[in-house]
């Protein structure tokens, strides 16, 4: 590890003659303030070759050596916390907030060619470029913004994934012991990263292909309005909505675009083998990943639309009544979970899958809990990294994986275990929607030095942002 290291640095020193530092045309300014300082190394310790390619002007080959974190990345699109947002989104608002969805997505995958652009360009993430540029006192506000920005997120992915062991058990695992259960199943999953890094991101994409089918199934089996989906995905009109659909869909931005993960993704990038004193690498570097998170992220949107759609055409408009009339009917055991009254019903993850298990089978609600549990599980994972990144590059500090996720872990879960032992599971779900506000607020934190780096010529050269 030392000793890659000392060879990047080698790479990245400008040539001497006589003394005097020369910069070259193909070699990021010298003048940069980056280049000053020792860089801080990340975990990686291995990193994937990009295989040589000269006789095309794409190539599949190279596509594939250069795919990966954009799929991490993605994994914070489809967190429990968004899955939630959908959900809500569609039995409130019907289809009527998919343009939103639309939207938010586009400008988060903006955000992350930034991001994957400041981690090639400079070959360091943007927490490792803030503690190069900022003072002590803002860097370690940023710090902390970022943290409780991280320790949010776990919350919601530990809340998915008690109430996913929940409804997979029938009740049996109740829900203060689902908590403490992923605790435990996070540590067993950090091992997976000791049989290579290629491995580790080959399981984010069996999570992320359980998620496609689980909520895919749904979809096919709700069987939604396509001209109807189409409408609201690009027709941006809201007919008839009020302060709750206002609040949806501040929410729906505020779950989407994660500030940890802009964070994260510009240290993922640094995985892959790149001469950053080569200019044409480091374009097509950018191009690749470009590419990477496009597919990515569509794979993400995607998702996110079955869950709008299945709870739109299903559930949009339905009372309270309806639905517990429904259960009655099944036999639900969840009965109790709604009133008989002729309010309008209200959902969450956990109700979610209960009145999918009334309108349309067991199946409906095992399969979703599936996919709550791949949701929840695969966040939990790349939560852990982000913070990991965040820590050594705001601090330089340099803990091992199990105390990082120790701390954060223990943080994230002394509340939420809390809620799950004194009261219910509507309490509990409850929590994801401040959460969601908790994102948002966080995100400037994130938006205003990504976009301030990248636009310093005197840090990106050739690649800062136009006007």
């Amino acid at each position: 590890m030392k000793t890659k290291h000392n060879d990047e640095l080698l790479e990245e020193s400008p040539p001497q003659q006589n003394g005097a530092t020369q910069a070259s045309p193909d070699i990021y300014s010298p003048a940069s303030p980056v280049l000053q300082d020792e860089p801080i190394s990340t975990y990686f310790e291995e990193k994937v070759p990009i295989p040589d390619d000269v006789t095309k002007m794409f190539s599949f080959r190279k596509l594939w050596a250069f795919s990966g974190p954009g799929f991490l990345m993605s994994i914070a699109y489809l967190d429990p916390g968004n899955i939630e947002s959908d959900l809500q989104s569609g039995a409130k608002a019907g289809f009527k907030l998919l343009w939103v969805l639309l939207g938010a997505t586009i400008i988060g995958l903006l955000l992350q060619r930034l991001a994957a652009r400041l981690g090639v360009v400079t070959g360091m993430h943007l927490a490792e470029v803030c503690n190069r540029h900022y003072p002590t006192v803002p860097r370690i506000f940023l710090w902390l913004m970022v943290e409780l920005a991280i320790i949010g997120s776990d919350m919601q992915e530990v809340i998915g994934c008690a109430i996913a062991l929940n409804l997979l058990s029938v009740g049996r695992i109740p829900l203060w012991a689902g908590v403490l259960i992923t605790i435990i199943d996070t540590f067993v999953f950090l091992f997976l990263d000791k049989y290579g890094l290629r491995k580790l991101e080959a399981f984010f994409g069996f999570l992320i292909t359980t998620m496609a089918l689980s909520f895919g199934y749904e979809y096919v089996r709700v069987g939604p309005d396509q001209s109807e989906v189409l409408k609201g995905m690009f027709v941006p009109y809201c007919s008839g909505c009020g302060p709750a659909q206002l609040g949806q869909a501040v929410g729906i931005v505020g779950a989407v675009i994660m500030p940890h993960n802009i964070y994260l993704h510009s240290a993922l990038v640094k995985s892959r083998e790149i001469n950053r004193a080569n200019k044409e690498e480091v374009k097509e570097a950018n191009a690749y990943y470009f590419i990477e998170s496009s597919i990515a992220l569509f794979i993400s949107f995607l998702v996110n639309v079955f869950v709008v759609a299945v709870f739109a055409e299903a559930f949009y408009g339905k009372t309270n009544m309806q639905v517990s009339q429904k259960c009655n009917e099944t036999g639900s055991p969840h009965t109790e979970l709604f009133p008989t009254n002729n309010e309008t019903l209200e959902v969450d993850i956990y109700k979610g899958g209960v009145v999918l298990g009334c309108f349309f089978g067991p199946a409906a609600l095992y399969i979703w809990a599936i996919g709550i549990l791949a949701a929840g599980q695969s966040s939990t994972m790349t939560g852990t990294y982000s913070g990991q990144f965040v820590m050594e590059g705001f601090l330089n500090l340099r803990w091992s994986r199990f105390s990082r996720v120790l701390l954060t872990r223990s943080i994230a879960i002394f509340p939420t275990l809390l809620v799950a032992v004194f009261e219910d599971v509507q309490h509990l779900t409850g929590m994801n929607d401040f959460l969601n506000v908790l994102q948002s607020m966080q995100l400037p934190f994130a938006l205003i030095p990504i976009l301030t780096f990248t636009s310093l010529t005197s840090l990106m050269n050739d690649f800062a942002n136009g006007l």
